[in-house]
């Protein structure tokens, strides 16, 4: 194909639009993620207001949301669950999924495999506009009469079942469904493409255990995504029935201002095991990504090969297989018999296991390393700390006995919080630190990158270790005020702390939005391998061509962890670099 490496001649439209060049949807992903997830914080941390100073008049409240749904600064209970039910949406679909997921997988596939492109760019074009489409359904439900969807993020009946049940029941609900219909379909399409590219696309000599951690990580994620995402569309296929056709999958028995439906013979927990049949898989749909880019960046920065290398690799197998036999642990206060709770506690549990495995091999790698502080590195250390602190106090709520007590208490929210949203979050960051030189062709500004990492670690330690507390008291979460009771009054000054690291938080993120789209236009030029790395990614031209590499594909011939090897004159050696007589390839032959 003697046309790679040349500049297709392309309009504004096909180049970045409708482009089905893989770094272009990544760049697509990305803007759109980061986008979302400024809606989604601000919104955090209007709720935060309402829980910091409960019942208080707030000019920001009213400046946001104005006088129909914060009259007099006040914010109206009916958008306080609505704001909460968009922020966990927004957060866990849009960023750390999509976001995540679409952004990396889009950029690093092809590259750190040595191919041209995704298997399918048509398809992979299509992935990312049903995902913004997605996004322009969800956004206008802001602008409804009634308001947004309201019933949390997990959308349970019978709230999300009867339009006239409260006004986030009706119109905006069934824009929630509609966009998640879209979101699934955009999920489905663009992990089926990963996974051909995947299996069929690496280049000579690119055997599975020469991959990198990160590729192994997006490819159990797309799995996870391909067998579990259609259990979530029936859930939503069933739930737009019986809001629309009268049918009762889910209603039963249910009655309204004294009057009894005729729906009969439904059960909301069918809507619970459907949706956490998905909803357990998506948390490591959002996790794994992560780790995968803290394999990365920690062995880079260390300048060491990374520690039990296959260990990783089948820890991240054992995760994913055994994330779809947990998902009863989020419904231990259902009724469940006791017998099957101990079956999902002792699974729930062993999860545990592969994901010590990947701790201890990250503190390994870590250990007497010549280490490279870069923000990058920074923020893939911090996730390791969140993900450790997260996972001790879930093995706390995987026991039923204590989960019962804890079940929504702030001690869930600080728990998920902790060990999936920052892990993902904080790894995020990282990735974008250390691929926007592939991403844009240019670096970020290092001590900005400094600032936001401390800024960012210190507000969300600060806002979700005290829930930990407040969950233990037993102060319930999604109240639209902690004074309800006359036992959570003493938790007020404790929620006001928790509400000034969350907003602390949010404005902390503007240092990162100045640098990431300063940087585009006037960031210092990069280098080929900034980082010197030994990944296939590095390989390629600073200038974005179509196909990745002048002339032919590269050969692999090593892993990609050589880092510090003796006998080298560089403290990294290249994938492409040949074996030297009487050297092993580490990936292939590991001991």
């Amino acid at each position: 194909m003697s046309d790679h490496g040349h500049h297709h001649k392309e309009s504004f439209i096909t180049k970045y639009i409708f482009s089905q060049d893989h770094k272009m949807i990544s760049r697509q992903f990305l803007i759109t993620g980061i986008f979302m997830a400024t809606i989604g914080t601000i919104m955090a941390s209007l709720f935060r207001i309402q829980l910091g100073n409960p019942g208080e008049p707030s000019a920001i409240l009213n400046f946001f949301l104005g006088d129909g749904w914060a009259p007099n600064g006040i914010m109206d209970p009916n958008m306080y669950l609505a704001l909460v039910t968009l922020h966990g949406t927004i957060m866990v679909f849009w960023l750390l999924t999509a976001g995540l997921s679409g952004t990396f997988a889009n950029l690093l596939i092809p590259l750190q495999l040595g191919a041209r492109d995704m298997a399918s760019g048509f398809l992979n074009m299509l992935s990312y506009w049903f995902f913004f489409g997605a996004t322009c359904v969800l956004v206008s439900s802001f602008f409804i009469t009634g308001g947004p969807a309201s019933g949390g993020w997990t959308v349970y009946p019978p709230l999300s079942a009867l339009p006239e049940a409260m006004p986030g029941s009706g119109l905006g609900m069934d824009l929630w469904l509609a966009a998640m219909t879209l979101f699934v379909v955009s999920s489905l399409l663009g992990g089926l493409n990963y996974i051909v590219t995947i299996f069929n696309l690496r280049t000579k000599g690119m055997t599975m255990f020469r991959m990198p951690l990160t590729i192994w990580a997006l490819f159990l994620t797309a799995i996870l995504g391909v067998l579990s995402f259609p259990v979530l569309f029936a859930c939503v296929l069933l739930l737009i029935f019986d809001r629309t056709f009268g049918t009762a999958f889910y209603l039963s028995d249910i009655f309204i201002a004294g009057e009894a439906l005729p729906a009969q013979g439904g059960s909301p927990i069918l809507f619970e095991h459907l949706f956490w049949f998905l909803g357990h898989p998506e948390v490591y749909i959002i996790i794994l990504p992560a780790l995968g880019i803290g394999s990365e960046i920690i062995s880079v920065n260390s300048r060491k090969p990374i520690f039990g290398y296959k260990a990783m690799v089948f820890s991240i197998i054992a995760i994913g297989l055994l994330s779809f036999i947990v998902w009863g642990h989020h419904m231990f206060v259902t009724g469940m018999n006791p017998f099957i709770g101990a079956v999902f506690t002792f699974t729930t549990l062993l999860i545990a296991i592969p994901s010590a495995v990947k701790v201890f091999n990250y503190l390994a790698t870590l250990f007497r390393g010549n280490i490279q502080f870069t923000p990058a590195m920074c923020f893939a250390i911090g996730m390791v700390s969140t993900f450790i602190t997260g996972g001790v106090t879930g093995i706390i709520l995987a026991d039923n006995a204590l989960d019962i007590n804890l079940h929504d208490t702030y001690f869930v929210v600080a728990h998920f919080h902790i060990v999936m949203g920052l892990s993902a979050v904080l790894a995020m960051f990282g990735g974008v630190y250390h691929w926007y030189p592939k991403l844009y062709g240019r670096m970020m500004n290092k001590t900005w990158g400094y600032i936001h990492f401390w800024f960012t670690f210190i507000c969300a330690y600060g806002t979700f270790f005290p829930q930990h507390f407040l969950g233990l008291a037993g102060v319930p979460r999604r109240y639209y005020s902690n004074t309800e009771f006359p036992f959570q009054e003493d938790f007020v000054d404790l929620n006001f702390v928790v509400s000034v690291f969350a907003i602390g938080g949010t404005l902390s993120q503007g240092i990162f939005l100045v640098n990431f789209f300063y940087s585009i236009f006037k960031g210092e030029k990069a280098v080929q391998n900034p980082w010197r790395a030994n990944t296939l990614e590095w390989t390629t031209p600073v200038e974005h061509i179509h196909g990745n590499w002048e002339g032919p594909l590269p050969t692999v011939y090593r892993w990609p962890y050589d880092y510090s090897k003796p006998g080298k004159d560089e403290d990294f050696v290249l994938q492409t670099v040949p074996l030297a007589d009487g050297e092993l390839d580490q990936g292939e032959d590991y001991h």
